[in-house]
């Protein structure tokens, strides 16, 4: 498992990787794990999990609710203990394990989600769960995790949100993607003008590094370079 650790001090394990990236965040005494992987993940999840003595976690929070983020959810509520945190306006998505697939970004994945995305909502149902705390605009989780933000950037679906470790290192869901060379620009968005406005944030946070949820690790200046280029696009 890779690990990174801020200047802060605070530690980000890579719990697991590939499909969709899900990450342990421990500050101090407290656990956050960040998304939960597709269904067919939550086993190597968990063992990864047992390999780094976790017994508990503090706090579960969902970048969105769509299949490959929170279909583990319910199973790590109940097995860790565990508050779950989304966005107020994906709780109900939640509840119901029910979470409309987004709109594609280009041709390709235009073509895709309205050839197939009914059919695809209906595959892509997971175990409900509820949560226990929601978020609107911003959230501390408590007195003694200032260092950790969770933010609304939403763009890819209406509920997302970032997490902001330091105002070093952002947990950056599919607010931003890794999976194509020089970009980070998601395949799947719904709404393009708030997606960028979401990006002008997470660059006002002062974070230099940002992890996606698929892919690699992007930096600021690639962030920065992608978001004039698609707002000189979109305003061509």
């Amino acid at each position: 498992m890779k690990k990174v650790t801020s200047s802060q001090g605070t530690k980000i394990f890579s719990i697991a990787s590939g499909r969709s990236n899900v990450f342990l965040v421990l500050s101090g005494n407290n656990k956050i794990l960040v998304d939960t992987g597709p269904a067919f993940m939550q086993k190597i999840i968990f063992r990864r999990l047992r390999k780094l003595s976790i017994r508990t976690i503090d706090y579960l929070v969902l970048t969105h609710t769509h299949f490959d983020h929170a279909a583990n959810a319910r199973a790590i509520k109940d097995f860790f203990n565990t508050r779950v945190i989304v966005h107020a306006s994906e709780e109900e998505y939640l509840r119901s394990g029910d979470s409309p697939v987004p709109a594609g970004t280009n041709l390709f994945t235009g073509w895709l989600t309205g050839t197939f995305g009914k059919m695809a909502n209906q595959m892509v149902k997971y175990q409900g769960c509820e949560a226990d705390i929601t978020i609107d605009h911003q959230l501390n989780l408590s007195e003694d995790l200032k260092n950790i933000q969770i933010i609304h950037t939403p763009g890819h679906s209406a509920g997302s949100v970032c997490v902001i470790i330091d105002n070093e290192i952002a947990l950056a869901g599919d607010t931003l993607f890794g999976t194509y060379p020089g970009s980070c620009f998601p395949p799947f968005a719904d709404d393009r003008k708030l997606l960028f406005k979401s990006w002008e944030l997470l660059l006002k946070t002062g974070c230099s590094i940002f992890f996606p949820s698929h892919g690699s690790v992007r930096t600021r200046e690639q962030v920065s370079r992608e978001l004039n280029k698609r707002k000189r696009s979109l305003s061509a």
